[in-house]
């Protein structure tokens, strides 16, 4: 449990996976929508964390306010990228040689992309953005240079569509993955997304440890 602003947030620290070597990197990963049974053990969330221990990388997945056993009200992301910060700067404080990724999915994707211009990631994994949902303001947003967007095109819940063509549109696009026949929720499609994650987040590793 660590200190967030509405009170106590519930926080999960994974190691690169035994056997592999470590990287000086700490990447926080961000869960779908409280209000529709997100949470830090989603599937999706549990497999980008695994995903990117394979390659070395420490992993620190967290419950939203108002999730699990972390305080608050829902804030319909507004709060929750104060959460997001309040989990980085702890990050920062334990492991401060270390780089910074962020990864969220779907409603986590868009508290990581709109808290991205403060908080300055080294890299950023946004799974199946919630473009076009409710009033969530995907303008003026500031993600690193490293970036990858992954989209599967039989979404139920987001409209692909609606995340192309505001891919398209961005002056810097991400390297994006479009995954054919892949629902929401990557169902049967899991091993894919961490093979996709992987091939792109493997080009951003730095060498050392912290």
């Amino acid at each position: 449990m660590l200190d967030g602003p509405a009170g106590p947030l519930e926080v999960a620290v994974d190691p690169p996976d035994a056997g592999t070597a470590p990287h000086p990197v700490v990447a926080v990963i961000c869960h779908p929508l409280s209000t529709e049974g997100g949470s830090m053990h989603n599937k999706v969330v549990t497999m980008a964390s695994r995903a990117l221990r394979e390659l070395g990388v420490a992993t620190v997945r967290f419950n939203f306010r108002s999730v699990g056993a972390s305080a608050g009200s829902f804030d319909n992301g507004e709060g929750e990228q104060d959460d997001l910060r309040a989990v980085v700067a702890w990050v920062r404080a334990q492991r401060p040689d270390c780089a910074l990724w962020l990864a969220g999915f779907s409603f986590g994707a868009y508290v990581c992309l709109r808290a991205s211009g403060a908080l300055q990631p080294q890299a950023l994994i946004s799974i199946a953005p919630p473009v076009g949902r409710r009033t969530w303001d995907f303008d003026s947003l500031q993600p690193p240079e490293n970036w990858l967007v992954v989209q599967g095109d039989a979404d139920e819940v987001v409209d692909a569509q609606a995340v192309y063509q505001w891919v398209e549109s961005l002056p810097a696009p991400p390297q994006l993955v479009r995954m054919p026949d892949t629902s929401h929720f990557f169902h049967r499609k899991l091993i894919d997304l961490r093979g996709a994650i992987q091939h792109e987040a493997r080009r951003w590793l730095p060498d050392g440890s912290c």
